[in-house]
């Protein structure tokens, strides 16, 4: 999986959107070379990993030429002009199967694109293609019975790792260089825990910060739309695009109150996550944050993660009751049972999921009372084989930040003796996002920088 010639201008160095941005300015490359760049590399690593289901390559050169020439007349659209962008296959991209991936779908062709998508159109953003995900985002593999499973560029074809769900398709694509940013949807932790097992960063946005119209639901309370990128650093410029905000992170950590979950006595985690926690932590008390100790009252951690996945449940029975009497063979068996289940839930049980979503905005109000962050790990555990069941609790330290409606970014914090990646998440109250993005980003540089996986 080594880089060519071919994949100049994309050896490591340049597969960030500042590195690509600056180039442009400067003329040493422009957004057709780059897309071009990036089309051949999708062509010769994608029959591997299976991230990318389907191309709009001819649209999108276009796209990429006129890029080039406002780059040229010194006029970007915006600072994300010509950035090559993949998306979640359960986000309309107008013209491309727009199938969450569920074969019952699968011929359905979308007739506009996702508000998420217009926006970064709009922006002069270049929409390669779609990627892979679990089918109807309900799941944590990333091994699409339709589909096909997606592989974890960490990994290899033999040891066929996971790039997590249901944003696997995105996050393996960004870690792989197929794209400078993928866009994945987060319910329980879609976007975080694909981030994490891939070594990329993430963020999940505050509740209501991007439109989430013309994007396939799981679940209408839970379900964010945010951007996966290989550097924390791209982060602000497409969650400003993607939002119409301004998202411009200040510099440096002095001064901030970071609050350390103590999560440990109620959830397992790897001791080698928990390792580069503290390590982690460490450095952040070094460049002049505050750490304090906070914990939750009201969220349950498994029991809140089960209420979370309900709901996901009762909600995606919703959406796609009608389409499951009429094509119930569209459906995976999995699938039909999951919905099935939810049929037969109790109105009361179904309410007190949604008080338990409720409990957590309580928490996070407590916390943000008491400090202006709060840092946990991403995930529990690192990217583990296809053949190992996916841990219970896998979503145990995400679902919180899409039941409370906070803002969520996961950046890699290392690797562990094996060599694959761990990560972090700092959250902030909903309306700051640029809070965590900010901190993101400067744990980033002090832990060393972007990871890359060997061979890629």
């Amino acid at each position: 999986m080594t880089s060519t010639s071919a994949d100049l201008p994309l050896k490591a160095s340049q597969r960030t959107w500042a590195a690509q941005a600056a180039a442009f300015a400067l003329g040493r490359w422009s957004p057709l070379e780059v897309f071009d760049a990036y089309a051949r590399r999708i062509a010769r690593l994608n029959p591997v990993l299976n991230a990318v289901l389907d191309t709009r390559f001819t649209a999108a050169r276009e796209e990429a030429a006129s890029s080039a020439d406002r780059w040229a007349r010194g006029a970007p659209l915006s600072e994300i002009d010509g950035a090559v962008i993949l998306v979640k296959a359960n986000i309309a991209v107008e013209g491309l199967p727009w199938h969450a991936g569920i074969r019952a779908y699968a011929q359905r062709i979308a007739r506009e694109d996702a508000a998420c998508v217009a926006r970064l159109k709009a922006a002069g953003a270049v929409i390669a293609g779609t990627v892979n995900m679990e089918e109807a985002a309900l799941g944590a593999v990333t091994d699409n019975p339709w589909f096909g499973r997606t592989l974890n560029p960490w990994g290899t074809p033999d040891d066929a790792l996971t790039p997590g769900g249901s944003s696997g398709g995105s996050a393996a694509a960004v870690a792989a260089g197929l794209c400078v940013m993928a866009l994945g949807t987060d319910t329980m932790g879609s976007v975080r825990i694909p981030a994490a097992y891939c070594g990329v960063s993430g963020h999940k946005p505050g509740r209501d910060l991007i439109d989430t119209t013309g994007v396939v639901a799981l679940s209408t309370t839970l379900d964010h739309v945010g951007p996966m990128v290989r550097s924390a650093r791209d982060l602000p410029a497409f969650t400003a695009a993607l939002s119409g905000q301004p998202q411009r992170p200040q510099k440096g950590l002095t001064g901030l109150t970071i609050g350390r979950w103590r999560f440990e006595d109620a959830v397992p985690c790897d001791p080698a996550i928990i390792a580069a926690f503290e390590t982690a932590l460490a450095r952040l008390d070094g460049a002049g944050a505050r750490i304090v100790d906070v914990r939750t009252e009201h969220y349950a951690y498994g029991q809140s993660r089960r209420a979370g996945l309900l709901i996901s449940e009762i909600e995606a029975l919703h959406i796609h009751g009608a389409q499951l009497q009429k094509n119930p063979e569209g459906f995976s068996e999995g699938l039909r049972k999951m919905l099935g289940w939810a049929a037969q839930q109790s109105a009361e049980k179904i309410d007190a999921a949604y008080a338990l979503v409720r409990a957590a905005e309580a928490d996070a109000d407590a916390w943000f009372g008491a400090c202006d962050l709060v840092a946990a790990p991403t995930a529990l555990e690192p990217a583990f084989a296809f053949a190992e069941p996916a841990p219970a609790g896998q979503a145990d330290l995400t679902a919180f930040a899409d039941m409370a409606g906070v803002a969520a970014t996961a950046v890699p914090m290392g690797l562990t003796p094996a060599g694959l990646p761990v990560s972090m998440q700092f959250m902030a109250p909903r309306g700051r996002d640029g809070l965590c993005i900010r901190a993101a980003t400067q744990f980033e540089m002090l832990a060393g920088g972007p990871l890359i996986p060997p061979g890629y």
